[in-house]
């Protein structure tokens, strides 16, 4: 009996220390709507339906490290017309035409998708992000500050709520792209003299195309291409695009959660995924046969299993 009353007294001093660490923890977290927080303004396309309606429902898409809003650009007409919604496409700071700012952390940028949200005046609106831009919609779900209401559906592509280092291919891929910029590559040839340059970190053809998307080729022999994001800010920013905000039980979020895993990726794995469901329990997970970049592999089944996720909630709502 003894025994079995220190054992209780041990169990509760373990909780109460656990839950003051916790606290602690979330006192050191800075809300997105913290005065602190300076939002960039993001630059964006929209597709709006035959109605007209720009902000009911819209669908909110947004990329991952290196890419821009025009990735989407298919899939945001096809979204648009299957849903009956507006979809927008954002670039994330320091990518495609949106500013250069600095810290490049996911509470920045998660402040960055809400004000660009809170301009528009959108409602009831579905978030997905691939990649890095899930790890700035899911700390942006998660910021306990989020206005009642208004994510309606979170869509979440090959990526998990971890801390961890960014991958050796892509720190290899931006170190590439800094020695295109310093070879002061001019004339017509500097994007076929630039592809020849990125073989040695990537051989395949899709995805170097991808990666000299943002290259700017110079439209003079005294211009030398240059790409549009800014290498020196994402060198410096790597440690932070690896890492998350938070720790699993210090956050949760209970809304609508569709996860959407590369079959053939590691980004998503057995070891992580328990880590998502308790981040977001109220959260299903899809798997599709490709690799991490599962919208461009498979467009087609991706925009079916999202549409679907999301017209299954007005089927709900309507019995």
């Amino acid at each position: 009996m003894l025994q079995n009353a220190s054992a209780i007294r041990n169990s509760h001093l373990v909780m109460k220390r656990a839950s003051l660490i916790s606290l602690s923890r979330r006192r050191n977290y800075t809300s997105l709507i913290n005065a602190s927080v300076k939002p960039a303004d993001l630059e964006y396309t929209e597709t709006i339906p035959s109605d007209g309606n720009k902000t009911q429902g819209a669908l909110v898409l947004v990329h991952g490290l290196l890419g821009f809003k025009r990735n989407w650009s298919s899939l945001s007409k096809a979204f648009s017309r299957d849903l009956g919604r507006p979809v927008y496409a954002v670039d994330m700071r320091n990518h495609g035409l949106s500013p250069h700012a600095e810290p490049m952390d996911y509470l920045h940028m998660a402040a960055d998708i809400l004000h660009f949200i809170k301009k528009l005046g959108l409602s009831d609106i579905s978030l997905l992000g691939h990649s890095m831009g899930g790890k700035a919609a899911m700390t942006l779900a998660l910021d306990s500050d989020l206005p009642p209401g208004l994510l309606k559906n979170l869509v979440i592509v090959d990526i998990s709520p971890t801390k961890g280092k960014v991958s050796k291919t892509t720190i290899s891929y931006i170190e590439a792209m800094r020695r295109i910029e310093a070879s002061n590559l001019t004339g017509s040839s500097a994007r076929k003299e630039a592809d020849k340059l990125l073989v040695d970190v990537e051989k395949d053809p899709s995805t170097r195309a991808f990666l000299l998307s943002t290259l700017t080729t110079p439209s003079s022999d005294s211009e030398s291409a240059r790409f549009r994001v800014p290498l020196n800010i994402l060198s410096r920013s790597i440690p932070d695009i690896g890492s998350f905000p938070y720790d699993p039980g210090e956050a949760i979020y209970k809304g609508r959660t569709l996860l959407v895993k590369g079959g053939k990726g590691r980004f998503v794995n057995n070891d992580n995924i328990p880590v998502f469901q308790r981040f977001f329990p109220n959260s299903r997970l899809e798997v599709l046969d490709t690799g991490h970049w599962v919208h461009a592999e498979r467009p087609n089944e991706f925009k079916n299993v999202v549409v679907n996720f999301i017209k299954s909630l007005e089927t709900t709502a309507e019995t």
